[in-house]
């Protein structure tokens, strides 16, 4: 068997190997093969609602590391560009501004907002210039909504990762949705990054792990579905808890009359975006060590009033309790006596989904 072989059958199936969550080697390769070949959340598009207004950025700090900007230009248009100066690569851009062109401190080069070269003190003699290479590099960008997304080199349109997300949850006013700092909180887990996004596609573990989750969930009708690069889990409430008032035209018109407490979707590879009535939290899972994985949670409220009911209360309380055991699942991983793992056929589509495109990209 191959290192990156995982069974498309998911009853034959074996996991990734434990050397994929244990080994230097696949944690940097994963930064080219997986990382910068997907797509990232970024910011939403109130950090550059003005012509003028510029957002500096460094994508997947700490790992990616790569600075960037974005910028509405003179015709109200986003740009998303390299933060790097095209002289001699000074950053450009320090902090959240609004200027009528874009000037390196260093040595007064000078660039319009949507990244044109526009001119350079000194150079009046070198030949062959300016060329294109001199304007910055525009980075792949997409938005949905009020949510932007980018991507350093993407295998495919992003479209084919969100696209069942944006379908589905169409029938929300996400432009609505109002980003709240003070609820807004960065956790730091030992472990890998892989095995915290793997404990997030399985409710398998809610009954055991998650007591309160677990009252207010009807486990009997958790669901998974399976998307090309993306899925979702929907969390039922039980009966008397806040559920979302699902319209009867929308999108998600099968689940019409369920009592749907919670929509969970997952994007390759470490994005987690959670509707529940009150609104959304977004999670984005940023790798920093093998063992040490940095998750931000932003909090978009859209109705007040919801905050704390249902599946979508006591988040932090969840997540501590999800830290604890994907921590000890680090632990147990580096063991000499583990390997792999099976699946369960009925509970851990999303994981086996999740290690199949895993085996895909870095294979």
């Amino acid at each position: 068997m191959s290192l990156f072989n995982v069974d498309k059958d998911i009853s034959i199936a074996e996991t990734l190997p434990a050397e994929f969550y244990t080994d230097e080697k696949y944690f940097e390769l994963s930064k080219n093969k997986i990382f910068s070949k997907s797509w990232q959340y970024a910011c939403d598009t109130d950090k550059a609602k003005v012509s003028g207004q510029i957002h500096p950025f460094t994508l997947l700090e700490k790992y990616l590391d790569e600075p960037l900007i974005i910028t509405r230009d003179k015709s109200d248009r986003l740009n998303c560009l390299s933060n790097v100066c095209t002289h001699r690569g000074n950053i450009l851009v320090e902090g959240n501004c609004i200027e009528k062109n874009i000037s390196c401190r260093y040595h007064g080069r000078r660039f319009d907002l949507d990244g044109k070269f526009i001119s350079m003190p000194g150079f009046d003699e070198v030949k062959n210039f300016p060329s294109k290479k001199d304007n910055l590099p525009e980075i792949p960008f997409d938005t949905w909504e009020k949510f932007l997304f980018v991507s350093l080199n993407p295998v495919s349109p992003i479209r084919n990762f969100i696209g069942d997300m944006c379908s589905r949850m169409s029938w929300l006013p996400l432009n609505e949705f109002i980003y709240q700092p003070a609820r807004s909180r960065d956790y730091l887990v030992n472990a890998h990054w892989a095995l915290y996004c793997e404990n997030y596609l399985e409710g398998f573990h809610i009954p055991y792990v998650h007591n309160s989750l677990n009252n207010v969930l009807d486990y009997s009708n958790y669901k998974t579905e399976l998307f090309q690069f993306s899925n979702l889990q929907i969390g039922i409430g039980k009966n008397g808890e806040d559920c979302f008032d699902l319209p009867k035209d929308s999108d998600d018109y099968k689940n019409y009359g369920n009592n749907i407490s919670a929509y969970y979707f997952w994007i390759f590879p470490n994005l987690m975006f959670n509707f529940y009535p009150w609104g959304l939290s977004i999670n984005i899972i940023r790798p920093l060590k093998k063992d040490l994985t940095k998750v931000s949670f932003l909090t978009y409220v859209w109705d007040e009033s919801k905050i704390d009911k249902g599946s979508g209360a006591g988040i932090d309380k969840v997540e501590r309790e999800d830290e604890a055991i994907v921590e000890n699942v680090q632990i147990g991983i580096n063991s000499r006596s583990y390997d792999r793992g099976r699946y369960s056929v009925k509970h851990e589509r999303g994981t086996h989904h999740f290690h199949r495109i895993i085996a895909e990209f870095i294979g």
